[in-house]
């Protein structure tokens, strides 16, 4: 079932910050895609896709390992079919309050 995992990861800055842990958590078990939102000042938000529920102390590692901190993580099994249902309900409220 698809998995997404959501990591907070503050202090990062650049690319080059995003390539290093994105580097080591394509290196942990399960891990089909990364995502990773760069928030400069803020907790970047990296979202890693998997068929099944990752290895929290794996991921954290890996964070740790690329020189960072994992200030959180949020797991959302079957996240896919979650995430389409709010795009569809936004959507929705959209075009309700369009007189068009």
């Amino acid at each position: 079932m698809p998995t997404i995992t959501t990591l907070g990861v503050p202090g990062m800055t650049c690319a080059h910050c995003v390539s290093s842990v994105t580097e080591e958590l394509e290196g942990v078990d399960g891990v089909e895609r990364i995502s990773v939102e760069l928030r400069k000042d803020a907790v970047s938000e990296v979202t890693i896709l998997s068929h099944e529920p990752l290895d929290e102390s794996a991921l954290r590692a890996a964070v740790t390992e690329a020189g960072y901190e994992t200030a959180s993580v949020d797991v959302e099994v079957d996240g896919l079919a979650a995430q389409s249902k709010e795009q569809h309900q936004q959507r929705e409220e959209f075009y309700e309050g369009d007189p068009a």
